[in-house]
């Protein structure tokens, strides 16, 4: 069987998954968050932590939540690492330094998990599950519940409740995320990925030494890293390593848990919205570009342009080949089109234009179909935007879902769309400009540049995958993607919150013969253009002066 062929195989095969697990879990996850009904667990913890589930808050009570309980999560991860020496299970190793701290903290409490660090030389037992991977839920429950208010805040009228936080919370994890994430660890412990709390050993001799492994729960971890579009990895090779991603069926299997819940969420969109043919418009803007991006990727990686790529049948270089090529370029796309940040190859070996595809991909926003919750929300600030140009074309006021896009909507949405470019832009420029931040990067010219572009554009994008090349440790790195990364997740939550709140004080406008059908192909179109040109016309020039340049020359 050729390469390429196995590389359409196994598309097509979690393109089928997908479609088996899009319906029941849309439906449940909508059951989730419109039930009156609480567990007693959930009470348990309500009653713990002081909170009355059934007070419905406005959006600054919501965003409130959201930030108070952020704040504490960063505050306590990092609190967890300075004093990891004097704790139990740290298996030796000593206390982080304060600007590894932050950056970490900050990275695993924004969904990023961008690792300046080697996760098998730097954290314990008890940082790992204790810290790490409670924010590999916790965050990622974060994500869908803000995604959830925007959807109430079209679904309701003449009130600016949006529900609440904490119940939100609560049961984003204790009613999706823990039990998928059970199931998900069973699987990859059967498939080989490891799932222990023993200490360092020794394994084999290898060129007169030995090779020093930790075990750890790895595969809890990993199944939520995935799930939760999370990323980063208990070892530094990350799901390039065997104990996390030991064959080609755990790898599939992976991809299909980065992709299955920011999918099916478009299912959930539709059924708390009343019109499910909403949700399946948005899944087609979705599916349309992550599809474009994986046919892009794979005619970059196996394009053969040598004897060298002859014989590997494509771009090895970086790749493990128990996977090849097909199966690294589906996850490259799906990890950078999520907000995941998983790798199984070293994106900084890919070809030029290969490069460049998972820049853009993070770029895009993570709205194809992005992170759990945050690509939702991106989705449908989208498609405002694209409602907003639609409307300017036929002099109409703009209408989404029977709301009115008005002044105060459009600046909302405004605001969410320029943070982000704002942020990747100028810390790449000052980062390039300074002369302490070029000494970090391993490659000089096009590809240096792009080894900084991507840091911060995963950073700021709370992708968390890393370019490689680029030695991140150090305190300029590690403070200004900290920055990004905290910027970069809240920051645009303000202006959903706000916009959510907007939409749920309004009454509803009835459709007439001049409204758009925004859940017809042609919108669909219009918005996968919408977003490919507003992504371009801001990012072109960066991607010109790295990847585009990169690729043209090779």
């Amino acid at each position: 069987m050729s390469p390429v062929l196995a590389g359409v195989l196994q598309l097509l095969a979690l393109i089928a998954a997908l479609a088996l697990a899009y319906v029941p879990l849309g439906d449940y996850m909508a059951k989730v968050y419109s039930s009156d009904k609480h567990w007693r667990v959930e009470k348990w913890i309500y009653k713990g932590i002081g909170a009355n589930p059934n007070t419905e808050m406005r959006w600054p009570a919501y965003l409130r939540g959201v930030l108070a309980f952020s704040a504490v999560g960063v505050l306590f991860l990092y609190l967890l690492q300075r004093l990891q020496g004097h704790l139990p299970g740290s298996l030796g190793f000593a206390a982080i330094d304060p600007d590894q701290a932050f950056n970490t903290a900050a990275s695993f409490v924004s969904n990023t998990n961008w690792q300046s660090y080697y996760g098998e030389q730097a954290m314990g037992h008890v940082v790992q599950t204790g810290g790490l991977a409670v924010q590999n839920f916790v965050s990622a429950a974060v994500g869908i519940a803000v995604a959830v208010a925007l959807v109430r805040g079209f679904s309701r009228s003449r009130t600016g409740e949006l529900g609440n936080f904490w119940a939100d919370l609560v049961r984003g994890t204790i009613r999706i995320l823990l039990p998928l994430s059970v199931v998900a660890a069973i699987v990859l412990v059967a498939c080989g990925a490891i799932q222990n709390f023993s200490g360092i050993h020794s394994v084999g001799q290898f060129m007169g030494g030995s090779q020093q492994w930790n075990g750890g729960a790895v595969a809890s971890q990993e199944a939520i890293k995935e799930i939760g579009t999370n990323g980063g990895g208990y070892f530094n090779a990350n799901s390039a390593h065997p104990f996390e991603n030991p064959t080609p069926i755990s790898n599939l299997f992976e991809i299909f848990l980065l992709l299955v819940i920011p999918f099916a969420l478009t299912r959930t969109f539709g059924r708390m919205v009343g019109s499910l043919k909403q949700g399946y418009a948005i899944l087609a803007t979705m599916a349309t570009i992550w599809l474009g991006f994986i046919a892009l990727m794979m005619w970059t990686e196996f394009a053969h342009h040598g004897p060298a790529f002859q014989i590997a049948g494509g771009a090895m270089e970086g790749k493990e080949n128990r996977f090849g090529v097909g199966a690294s370029s589906i996850f490259a796309v799906s990890t950078t089109l999520t907000s995941t940040g998983a790798v199984n190859s070293f994106h900084s070996s890919f070809t030029g234009l290969g490069g460049g595809i998972t820049i853009l991909g993070m770029q895009l926003g993570e709205i194809a179909p992005g992170g759990t919750g945050s690509g939702l929300y991106g989705m449908l600030i989208m498609a405002i935007i694209a409602v907003f140009i639609a409307g300017l074309m036929v002099g109409r006021t703009p209408e989404y879902l029977g709301k009115k896009i008005g002044t105060r909507e459009i600046k909302f949405a405004a605001c969410y769309i320029l943070i982000t470019p704002a942020l990747v832009l100028v810390f790449t420029a000052a980062a390039m400009a300074l002369p302490t931040p070029g000494h970090s990067m391993t490659n000089s010219g096009a590809h240096g540049f792009s080894e900084i572009l991507y840091a911060y554009s995963s950073g700021a994008n709370n992708n968390g995958s890393a370019f490689a090349g680029l030695n991140a440790d150090t305190q300029w790195f590690n403070s200004t993607i900290g920055i990004a990364m905290l910027l970069g997740r809240f920051l645009p939550m303000v202006f959903v919150l706000a916009l959510a709140g907007s939409l749920a004080e309004q009454k509803p406008v009835p459709a007439t013969a001049g409204t758009l059908r925004t859940e017809k192909p042609l919108f669909t179109g219009l918005l996968v253009g919408a977003i490919l040109i507003i992504t371009g016309l801001t990012y072109f020039p960066a991607l010109a002066l790295g990847p585009l340049a990169e690729g043209l020359a090779s």
